[in-house]
């Protein structure tokens, strides 16, 4: 059994919280609204008034907050009861800036740091098969959460390598959220009928179990949250970031991000990031 602090516990956090005590561990949980720990309370977890209570005792401590702002500023407010030698899994999205101050962070108070953002959505999450990327020391303590909460490990190499294919991945995800948005907003514009557009493509090689579930997601109305146009828009943000420094071009990302803002704009920042389907409306 491993001592595990969960801070966060949004749609992520919360399916893994689950599937950590699942597994057997015992789990202390922090999120900045209570409300939404408490299910995992129910569940078994304890739940902690601040990230320092959460933390104290922890054999690893897991972040998977919002951005690199909310995980330093509930690292900052644990700082006091964090030890030397605790492992801090960091499993949230934040790009690579505000990785070198969380890694900085780490060294100075002694942690053993792992970069290890997650591949997956809310469904991924809640089923334990999420994809985690890990970079940094490899740590049994880590790995039994990791174990817990996703179907493989990828190792990348040290701290930064795994945050890197983290962007990339999600790179691919956001391009390919977009152009399906796209498309189907195009069709209605035209007066396609979207099954038309289905029955040419669906069972060929532009075809895919991804397409199908946003399709399908768009068709229904149906824009139940597994990754938020909110965080998708945070992604592009930081991925465009990341490839200004690096030299390299992601128009079809910052397009994306933009898409995805005025899909917010319009009231749909909490729906799934597929909703960013609305923007290619004149009139939102």
């Amino acid at each position: 059994m491993t001592a595990v602090a969960l801070l966060g516990t949004g749609i992520m956090g919360a399916a893994m919280g689950r599937n950590i005590l699942a597994a057997g561990h015992r789990l202390s949980v922090w999120n900045r609204t209570r409300e939404r720990a408490e299910p995992l309370g129910a569940a078994g977890a304890r739940i902690a008034a601040d990230p320092a209570e959460a933390v104290d005792g922890a054999d690893v401590v897991v972040t998977m907050l919002s951005d690199g702002e909310a995980v330093a500023s509930a690292m900052d407010a644990a700082a006091s009861a964090l030890r030397s030698g605790q492992c801090w899994a960091q499993m949230s999205t934040v790009g690579l800036t505000a990785l070198d101050g969380l890694a900085s962070f780490a060294e100075q108070r002694g942690l053993v740091f792992v970069d290890a953002p997650v591949q997956g959505t809310r469904q991924p999450a809640e089923a334990g098969t999420l994809v985690v990327l890990a970079g940094g020391p490899q740590d049994d303590r880590a790995d039994a959460v990791f174990d817990a909460v996703g179907s493989k490990t990828v190792r990348t190499g040290d701290v930064g390598s795994a945050s890197r294919l983290k962007l990339v991945t999600v790179d691919y995800a956001i391009a390919l959220t977009a152009v399906v948005g796209e498309v189907l907003a195009l069709a209605e514009g035209l007066g396609v009928d979207a099954a038309d557009f289905a029955a040419v493509v669906t069972g060929g090689p532009m075809d895919s179990g991804y397409l199908q579930a946003k399709m399908a997601a768009v068709r229904a109305g149906d824009f139940t949250p597994s990754f938020t146009v909110r965080n998708a828009e945070k992604d592009t943000r930081l991925i465009a970031d990341a490839a200004r420094k690096a030299g390299i071009a992601v128009d079809v990302t910052e397009a994306a991000g933009d898409r995805f803002r005025r899909a917010d704009a319009a009231g749909h920042g909490s729906e799934d990031m597929i909703a960013g389907y609305f923007a290619g409306f004149r009139d939102v």
